[in-house]
């Protein structure tokens, strides 16, 4: 103890050296090392690191001051080839495709993608006592995303925003300080600047001085990260190829959730999860908020273990809701209670973040008097792991972690590797990463599910499921979640999502605010309905309207499952987010960039939510081109901000002209997914010569099905020529648990203007019958719908190649 104390002495000490700044330093001399170059200054040591060829990290050093570990990137170096020259008054340091210019005196850097100038120093880094800072230039016509979650706005430039992550109870229309802050940005001009430094700190964005963006922060890692790329998504991946990619998520992650604050009891739980089935809604989680571990909302938190009188047999109920395709996610906190029934054990094993006098720190919040679980301590970090390990064991399914800012966090409070201040808005990362890295350990096989409030840069790689926190039920908290989901998918955390139907206060039942949000959320990563008890969450406890009103949509998300889960695989590979700005669609266009409400949901559609209420009609940006309403079929040419009729039962939801979407049939929950029976929809228009679509699918729950080969690929294409339609659909991969042998494929053509004359599969002659009912009862056969200008094709799909040619 008495060590621990005189080392937090030291690193304090060592945090607070006389101010200087490497910005006024001269350069000394260079080496280069690899993939790194290291320059001398007057003050200190510079490291630039090329990661990728578009990616490099800038490493100030000054002498003697304590560094932390980097949490944004996740992978080492890439092997490639890098210059350095000499060019007298600067040096020139290359990567294929970046290059950067060192000012020698005084120090200053500059980048350069080719020859187009992407940022630079304005003049570079900065220490004193008080803070470290960095400043960049910023163009005039420049837009800004990122920082995390904010309710500003899309494009944040001309903030000044806090780095410090914070609960924001109830939020709706405003919020500069959410739950979980980013230190970067995405620039209009297609570079990210990440600051790798968990400290409490702010970004100015062109607020102070309109030409400038500048970080600041209290202490932490002196270092940033730029990346380069040829477009938005190139951007993306470059980024998370050092970041680290998301892992792709089991299946059921996708499906419909149970979700309240919460569930007293087992009989409880077993009641709501009975309901959903006689209700026949679908349903593949339920998620068990505090009452697991006591009776009461405080002083119970830390317990972490079955409150053994409300859940008298938890084991059984874990296996019975998995026999029925039901996971179950339990909710824990890092805070450990003095009155918790572990705090003595907690103490013991001196897992609890310190008090300047090296005793366990404690301190009074909501729930009661508390300690902080130190997680950047690797002894309290297996401590809190056994325990999850433990209930994994016992058949618990995901980790949700709440609280994770941490919510409370005094300034004087100890860990490990610094004060509460320099490591604040890394500990819900370094959480998500301690689960994550058990899960790899002891259940390898397993795909975890790890739901969090706050994290930072690089959680990603950790399989982080983020939400948008403790939203206010109300109009005003339902309009900035696609803001809100937006700029957190375009740095990685592509399955953040809302608390659907808003989580805080109101005193009484909105039916067509509640329907409104759970329309969007089949649109939205995770579909889980959570809120304050005194209004049900759940659908099935609301009137007969409500639930047949939603039903279509919640069966509509399961029937979608292929779409859904092929464009979850693509994040995986390539970061490409699940929910992107309109501005991918055309990335001069700068109207798209402001845009907070329309949104692309993967490769084929267009979604705005109804954020009003009493509205016959909603505005739909448009991007160019062909579009189609997904549920009345009409055409929509595109290139302007449309009116598209509504009721209580659509939201506007548009398919873009060459899309290929793939369908499965409604079922209970993934337990029974199966695409034996698979529909492809494919939208035909004029316009559209030639396209192409794909689906990804494996066993939904190994892990490496990709690496491993144990996957398949299919691959749709489209060619619209004088000689007619012709569609190919190819498969390509191997083995896995569930793959079909065979599929009864059914494709959909739509916006056909008359019955076809003429149609083959593989060179055979497919008849076209009058009646939908034959269509239903045979095998390969054809049916034209004339009043929604439909042709259904039905045919067994067999080998790796099928052909169909409409003439």
């Amino acid at each position: 103890m008495r060590y621990f104390v005189t080392l937090s002495r030291l690193l304090a000490a060592f945090s607070f050296l006389a101010a200087f700044s490497l910005a006024a330093a001269d350069y000394q001399s260079h080496r280069q090392l690899g993939n790194q170059l290291l320059l001398k200054t007057s003050d200190g040591e510079l490291a630039i690191t090329f990661f990728q060829p578009q990616v490099a990290e800038v490493h100030y050093q000054p002498a003697g001051v304590k560094q932390l570990p980097s949490f944004a990137i996740g992978t080492a170096p890439a092997p490639q080839t890098l210059t350095v020259t000499d060019n007298g008054d600067h040096l020139l340091y290359r990567s294929a495709e970046m290059r950067i210019k060192i000012a020698k005196s005084p120090l200053k850097l500059s980048f350069y993608q080719g020859e187009q100038l992407i940022t630079e120093e304005q003049p570079g880094f900065f220490k004193d006592k008080e803070q470290l800072s960095f400043k960049f230039r910023l163009t005039e016509q420049e837009k800004l995303f990122g920082a995390g979650q904010r309710v500003l706005g899309m494009d944040r430039r001309g903030h000044r925003l806090p780095l410090y992550n914070k609960a924001h109870y109830g939020y709706s229309t405003e919020s500069e300080q959410m739950y979980f802050s980013l230190a970067g940005v995405m620039s209009s001009n297609k570079y990210m600047l990440l600051f790798d430094n968990s400290a409490s700190g702010h970004i100015d964005l062109g607020k102070t001085a309109a030409d400038t963006l500048e970080f600041s922060a209290v202490g932490g890692r002196s270092a940033y990260i730029v990346v380069a790329g040829d477009s938005f998504p190139e951007l993306i991946d470059n980024y998370l190829t050092v970041s680290g990619k998301p892992p792709l998520p089991a299946r059921w992650t996708l499906g419909s959730y149970a979700s309240r604050f919460g569930y007293r009891s087992e009989a409880e739980a077993r009641a709501v999860v009975q309901k959903y089935r006689e209700a026949g809604l679908p349903l593949d989680a339920i998620v068990l908020d505090l009452y697991w571990f006591g009776p009461d909302i405080k002083g119970h938190m830390g317990n972490l273990a079955w409150d053994r009188e409300a859940f008298p047999e938890p084991e059984q109920m874990l296996a019975d809701f998995k026999a029925d395709g039901v996971k179950t996610i339990l909710v824990t906190e890092p805070f450990v209670l003095t009155s918790s029934k572990r705090w003595q054990e907690a103490v013991a094993a001196d897992v609890l973040a310190k008090a300047p006098d090296g005793s366990p720190q404690t301190f009074d919040f909501y729930f009661g008097n508390t300690g902080l679980i130190d997680v950047f301590n690797p002894v309290a970090a297996d401590w809190f792991w056994q325990i999850y390990k433990g209930l994994a064991e016992q058949g618990v399914a995901g980790v949700w972690g709440d609280l994770g800012e941490p919510e409370v966090h005094p300034a004087d409070t100890r860990h490990l590797l610094g004060s509460a201040d320099e490591v604040h808005n890394a500990y819900g990362h370094r959480w998500a990463e301690l689960v994550y890295r058990g899960y790899k350990r002891n259940f390898a096989d397993t795909r975890p599910f790890i739901m969090m409030r706050a994290g930072s840069l690089g959680s990603q790689r950790y399989g982080m499921v983020p939400w948008t926190g403790d939203v206010e039920r109300s109009w005003g908290g339902l309009q900035p979640q696609v803001e809100l989901a937006l700029q957190m998918s375009l740095f990685g955390f592509g399955y953040i999502h809302s608390d659907l139907g808003g989580f805080a206060g109101a005193e009484t039942f909105d039916p067509e605010l509640y329907i409104r949000w759970l329309q969007y959320g089949v649109f939205q990563p995770v579909y889980r309905p959570h809120a304050q008890e005194h209004i049900a969450p759940e659908p099935v406890f609301h009137s007969k309207d409500v639930v047949e009103t939603l039903r279509p949509y919640l069966n509509l998300r399961y029937q979608l499952l292929p779409y859904l889960y092929t464009m979850a695989w693509q994040h995986s590979q390539t970061g490409m987010p699940l929910m992107r700005p309109l501005f991918f669609a055309d990335e001069s266009n700068t109207h798209f960039m402001d845009e907070t409400n329309s949104y692309l949901w993967g490769d084929a559609f267009l979604i705005a939510p109804v954020t009003k209420p009493g509205v016959r009609s909603w505005q739909v940006n448009m991007p160019d081109g062909v579009w189609f309403d997904f549920f009345s079929g009409k055409r929509y040419q595109g290139g302007e901000l449309t009116e598209v009729p509504v009721t209580i039962d659509t939201i506007p939801v548009l398919v873009k002209a060459g899309s290929f979407v793939p369908m499965v049939e409604p079922m209970a929950s993934t337990k029974d997914y199966s695409s034996a029976k698979l529909t492809v929809h494919y939208y035909a228009d004029s316009s559209i010569s030639c396209a192409k679509g794909q689906m990804y699918e494996d066993d939904g729950s190994s892990t490496n099905s990709t690496a491993n080969g144990n996957y398949e690929l299919l691959n749709f294409y489209a060619l619209d020529d004088e000689n007619g339609l012709k569609l190919e659909f190819t498969r390509s991969g191997g083995d896995y648990t569930g793959k079909p042998e065979s599929r009864e494929l059914t494709v959909v053509l739509h916006n056909q203007p008359a019955k076809a004359g003429r149609i083959t599969v593989n060179g055979q002659f497919i008849a076209i019958v009058a009646q939908p009912q034959r269509f239903a009862r045979q095998q390969n056969v054809a049916y034209y719908d004339k009043a929604t200008k439909q042709l259904k094709v039905k045919t067994h799909w067999q080998g790796e190649k099928l052909q169909l040619q409409v003439r």
